[in-house]
C-alpha cells in the first residue's frame, strides 16, 4: 500500500518518518514527497585501472565535487554521477521507500536511478542518487531543484531486522556521498 499525503503529513508530524529539511506545501505530493538535490557530487576520473576489482578497497577512482546553491551542475551525454538529496530522512522499520526521477527532468535524457532506487525499513541517511544523461546534449541541474519522487510503501508487518539493526549496514547514517563499498560486503 502506497501512502497517500495526508498518512505521510501525519507520520512525520508524529516523528515516525523524518525528512529534513522539508517544505510541506511544494514537496509533499498526492502519493509522495519530492526530494530536492543537494549541492555535492561524485564524478567518475578517467583511469588508466583496467577494471575495478568488486572484492578489493577501491581505488580512489571518483572526485568529490562541492557547488554553491546558485551553481548549476552540468551533467553530459552519457555522463554517470553520484549526487545526494537536500533532506537527511528517517524510515521507520514498517515502511519502505522507493525513489524515481522527474518526468520533467526524464524528458531531457536525464534519468535517476540505474539500479537501487529502494529505500530498505530502518534507513536513515541522506539518499545518493545514480544520475545519468542518455540524452544528447548537456543539462544543467542546480542544487535546491526538485529532483525525485520518494513513494513510501507500508508493509504488511514491521520488518524483523531493520536495516542498521544487527550486522554492519555500509551507508546507514550517511551523509556525505561514499565511493562504492561492495568490497565489504565478504565479510
Amino acid at each position: 500500500m502506497i501512502l497517500p499525503d495526508h498518512e505521510i503529513r501525519k507520520l512525520l508530524k508524529e516523528g515516525r518518518i523524518v525528512i529534513e529539511p522539508l517544505d510541506e506545501d511544494v514537496q509533499i505530493q498526492p502519493a509522495g514527497v519530492d526530494l530536492r538535490l543537494g549541492n555535492e557530487f561524485r564524478i567518475f576520473k578517467a583511469t588508466s585501472l583496467p577494471y575495478i576489482d568488486t572484492r578489493k578497497k577501491p581505488e580512489n577512482y571518483t572526485d568529490t565535487i562541492k557547488i554553491s546553491d546558485d551553481q548549476p551542475f552540468i551533467i553530459h551525454p552519457g555522463e554517470f554521477v553520484l549526487g545526494t538529496v537536500m533532506e537527511y530522512m528517517k524510515i521507520p522499520s514498517d515502511l519502505m521507500g522507493s525513489v524515481d526521477g522527474r518526468s520533467s527532468l526524464g524528458r531531457l535524457g536525464i534519468a535517476i536511478h540505474a539500479t537501487s532506487a529502494s529505500i530498505n525499513p530502518g534507513w536513515e541517511g541522506r539518499f545518493v542518487l545514480e544520475i545519468t544523461n542518455i540524452g544528447r546534449a548537456p543539462v544543467a541541474i542546480y542544487p535546491g531543484m526538485r529532483i525525485a519522487k520518494l513513494t513510501l510503501h507500508k508493509l504488511s508487518s514491521p520488518a524483523e531486522k531493520p536495516y542498521g539493526s544487527g550486522r554492519k549496514h555500509k551507508y546507514q547514517k550517511q551523509e556525505e556521498i561514499s565511493q562504492s563499498r561492495i568490497h565489504e560486503e565478504g565479510d
